[in-house]
C-alpha cells in the first residue's frame, strides 16, 4: 500500500477545493442543467464534433480529469497488485457477472412496460467504468495502483466481452425467459477505440510524466512538488465534464421528469447494492480498506460515455435508450460522491495497516486528494 493511501491529513489540512467538493459538484450539476435550459441549441452545438460518439469538449474534460490521477500511480508497484488474487478474482466476478446480471434484473423489474429505457439500462450495466471511477477511488482513499490495474483489466474485457454480453442479455437470455428480445449492433473496434482514447491516452501521459519526472528530479520532488501542482486539474476536469454532461441532459430531464424518475430508481438500487456488496466482499476476503474501496468503486461505477455512444449509434440520439444512458450521470455523480464519504467513514471497520519504515504519516498539503 502506498504511503499516501495509509494516512491522510485531517480535514483542516485539505485545500479549499477539496473540503467543499460536494458543494462544487452540486453547483456544477445545477449550472449544467441551467445552461441546458437557458441556452437554446447548446446540446446540438456540443454534439457537432464528437470522439467515438462523445462530444469533443466532454472528451477533453475526461482526459484532463484522468491524467493527474494516473500520474500519481506508482507503476513500479503494479506487479504486486496483479498477483493479488483476493482482489482480481472478486473484481472480475463482480464486474462481468454480478453487475450485468443485476442491471438486467433491475431493468426488467422496474421497467417492464418501457422497453427502450429498459434496453438503455441493460447497456449501461454492460459498460464497466474506466474513467470517472479513478476520481471517486482517489477521493475515498482507495489504492491507486489497484485502481489502475482493475481499470486496465476492465478495458480489455470491455473490448472482448461487451458485444457478446450485449447479445446474451438483450437477445439470448430474454428468449430463454420468454421475454421481449432486442438486437445490439456494435463492433469490437468501436469499443476498442473508446478504450484507447479515454484510457490509453491519459494512462500513457501519466506513466511518461512519472517516469521522466522521477528520472529528472527524483521521487521525493515528484510526489511533494509536481503532484500537488497538477493534482487539482483532475477536479477541474471533473467539474467541467459534469457541467457539460448535465447541459446536454437539461432539456430531456425537464421535458420528461416522470420518465427520468423511473429510470433513476433502478440506478439508485444498482449503485447501492453493487457498492455495498463489493465492499462487503472485499472485507470478507481479507482486503484492507484501500483495496476494498477500490473493488467497490470499480464494481459500482459504469462507463456512461460508452453506453451513450453505443445507444446513439444503434438506436439514435433521440431514442429512449440514449435517454436512459444520459440520465446515468445524473444519478451516478451525487450517489458516488456520497459513497466517497461512506467509504471514508468505513475505515473504522477495517484493520489499520502499519506505516512502513521511512514513510511519513502525513503528506504535504494538496497531495492527499486528486
Amino acid at each position: 500500500m502506498s504511503a499516501d493511501a495509509a494516512v491522510r491529513p485531517a480535514p483542516g489540512r485539505l485545500s479549499f477545493l477539496d473540503r467543499f467538493l460536494a458543494v462544487w459538484i452540486l453547483i456544477a450539476m445545477a449550472a449544467g442543467l441551467g445552461l441546458g435550459r437557458l441556452v437554446p441549441g447548446l446540446g446540438d452545438t456540443l454534439a457537432k464534433v464528437t470522439v467515438t460518439g462523445i462530444s469533443l469538449p466532454i472528451a477533453l474534460g475526461l482526459l484532463v480529469m484522468m491524467y493527474p490521477v494516473l500520474a500519481k500511480v506508482r507503476y513500479d508497484r503494479l506487479t504486486t497488485v496483479t498477483r493479488d488474487r483476493r482482489l482480481l478474482i472478486p473484481s472480475l466476478a463482480l464486474n462481468w457477472i454480478a453487475g450485468p446480471a443485476l442491471m438486467f434484473a433491475l431493468a426488467w423489474l422496474f421497467l417492464p412496460d418501457l422497453p427502450e429505457y429498459r434496453t438503455g439500462l441493460i447497456i449501461v450495466g454492460l459498460a464497466r467504468c474506466i474513467a470517472m471511477v479513478v476520481i471517486w477511488n482517489d477521493l475515498a482513499c482507495g489504492d491507486r495502483e489497484a485502481a489502475a490495474v482493475l481499470v486496465a483489466i476492465n478495458s480489455v474485457f470491455q473490448v472482448l466481452a461487451f458485444g457478446l454480453l450485449g447479445w446474451f442479455y438483450l437477445s439470448v437470455l430474454p428468449g430463454w425467459l420468454g421475454l421481449e428480445q432486442t438486437v445490439l449492433d456494435v463492433s469490437a473496434w468501436e469499443i476498442a477505440r473508446s478504450v484507447l482514447i479515454f484510457l490509453g491516452i491519459p494512462l500513457l501521459a501519466g506513466f511518461l510524466t512519472r517516469r521522466l519526472g522521477e528520472r529528472a528530479r527524483g521521487r521525493t520532488w515528484y510526489e511533494t512538488q509536481l503532484i500537488p501542482r497538477i493534482g487539482p486539474f483532475a477536479l477541474y476536469g471533473l467539474l467541467f465534464t459534469i457541467v457539460l454532461l448535465f447541459a446536454l441532459q437539461g432539456e430531456a430531464i425537464a421535458s420528461k421528469p416522470f420518465d427520468v424518475a423511473r429510470i433513476a430508481l433502478p440506478l439508485l438500487v444498482y449503485f447501492a447494492v453493487m457498492w455495498a456488496g463489493s465492499m462487503a466482499v472485499g472485507r470478507a476476503v481479507g482486503l484492507g480498506h484501500p483495496k476494498a474501496t477500490t473493488l467497490a468503486f470499480t464494481a459500482a461505477g459504469n462507463n456512461f460515455e460508452l453506453a451513450i455512444a453505443v445507444a446513439i449509434a444503434t438506436f439514435g440520439a433521440t431514442s429512449g435508450q440514449a435517454l436512459a444512458g444520459v440520465v446515468g450521470p445524473l444519478i451516478e455523480v451525487p450517489v458516488l460522491i456520497g459513497l466517497v464519504h461512506v467509504a471514508l467513514a468505513a475505515r473504522r471497520f477495517f484493520p489499520r495497516p502499519p506505516v512502513a519504515a521511512g514513510e511519513s504519516a502525513v503528506l504535504p498539503e494538496g497531495s492527499a486528494r486528486v
